[in-house]
This record gives C-alpha cells, sequence and structure tokens, in this order.
C-alpha cells in the first residue's frame, strides 16, 4: 500500500468498527498476492471502501471516466488505484484495462450487477462478468455484503450507523468453462455467460446473513 492509500485504509477500517459495528469473515480466503477479481453484491456507496478496508492488501476500483476530468478529484481516484469506466463504450467496464490490471496481480474489485441494487435484494450478474472470466485465469471470489443499504440506500442523504458485515466465499471454479470458451461460437458463449452469471449469484446467495460462522478477520 502506498502511504496515503494505508492512511485511508486505517480511517475507513475505524469508521466502520465504530460507526457501522462491522463484522469480517473469512478474509483469508482472499489471495494474499496476484491477480483475483473481487465480486461482491451492491446496495450502497459504502460497499467499495468496505471490501477494500477488509483486506489487508490494496484494491483496484472501477470509476466513472468522467470524474478523471477535474484534476483533484482525478488526483484522488488515483491515489485509490481507481479505473476509469467509460459506460458509453462497447465494453461498459473497460474489459481490457480489468485484464491487463489482473495480469498485473492486482486484485480488481468488479460489481456483478453493474449498480446499486435499487430495494437491497440481489440483481442478476451482467454480462461483464462472464467476459472477464473467460479471458482471464484470475480465481473469483464471491462476497456477500449485508448491512450497507440500510445504512447508506440510494435514497439517504448521510449514512445511519447501522451494522455491517462482510463475508468473502471460496474462490469459484470456473476452469472448465474457461476452457469450453475457447472454441465455443457465439451462442454457446453467451450461454456461458449466462451459466458464470448464475453461479456468481447463488455462490452470494449461499453466504447467507443468518451465517454465524466463528471466524472472524477484521
Amino acid at each position: 500500500m502506498s502511504p496515503f492509500y494505508r492512511f485511508s485504509w486505517r480511517i475507513c477500517r475505524l469508521i466502520f468498527a465504530v460507526y457501522f459495528r462491522w463484522r469480517v469473515d473469512f478474509a483469508d480466503r482472499v489471495p494474499p498476492v496476484g491477480g483475483v477479481i473481487l465480486a461482491p453484491n451492491h446496495a450502497s456507496f459504502l460497499d467499495p471502501p468496505l471490501v477494500g478496508a477488509a483486506l489487508h492488501r490494496p484494491v483496484t476500483y472501477l470509476a466513472r471516466k468522467s470524474l478523471f476530468r477535474f484534476p483533484p478529484v482525478g488526483w484522488l481516484l488515483r491515489q485509490y488505484h481507481c479505473i476509469p469506466v467509460d459506460r458509453e463504450a462497447a465494453a461498459p467496464v473497460g474489459l481490457r484495462t480489468l485484464w491487463e490490471h489482473l495480469q498485473a496481480g492486482q486484485a480488481v474489485l468488479l460489481f456483478p450487477e453493474g449498480t446499486r441494487s435499487p430495494d437491497g435484494r440481489i440483481q442478476p450478474a451482467q454480462t461483464g462478468l462472464g467476459l472477464l472470466v473467460v479471458r482471464s485465469q484470475a480465481p473469483v471470489i464471491p462476497v456477500r455484503i449485508q448491512g450497507t443499504f440500510e445504512a447508506l440506500s440510494r435514497h439517504c442523504v448521510w449514512p445511519r450507523p447501522r451494522p455491517v458485515r462482510i463475508v468473502f466465499g471460496s474462490p469459484l471454479d470456473f476452469a472448465a468453462l474457461r476452457q469450453e470458451a475457447r472454441t465455443a461460437d457465439r451462442t454457446r458463449l453467451k450461454a456461458i455467460y449466462r451459466e458464470i452469471a448464475r453461479t456468481w449469484f447463488d455462490a452470494v446467495q449461499a453466504l447467507s446473513p443468518t451465517d454465524e460462522s466463528p471466524s472472524r478477520n477484521g
């Protein structure tokens, strides 16, 4: 971590611990080094800093390309390892850029739903996850986030002191689908993307909020 990133990381951990009474489970399931895709559900602006604060390695984020036009904001986003995303482009998640960061051994945060949930429930994954999975060999970690919708939904102006929890799942195995995708035609490739999306959705749903797991790695 750079000094600026580490300073912000410590501040976020303090805020989540004191104000949101956070709980972090199974953070050790994330490889400490090497490229990895972090794939959580998304319900709040609190989700990106929550994922980053829960891990002891830097996380690469996505941010709207237009935000980088403002020098102070652009500088700040770069300190947080943000990748500019052009939502008007054909590949809205900047697939090639994400792949390059994974190749460089970075932990990339990707919200498969594409945007924040309007009601707190997990939404189906978009095709971006499948595209990235079949074009990389990086492990995919499903992540379940709970409580951030109640703390700061899209309808809230100020975050409320609600408990939040983040649970990291075991890496998903997409080896067979990655191999098949190399020679699949367009129709089958789309089906593979949908299968990857369903696998992620089921895995995140399985990380139930009622799971009283004994491991706490915050």
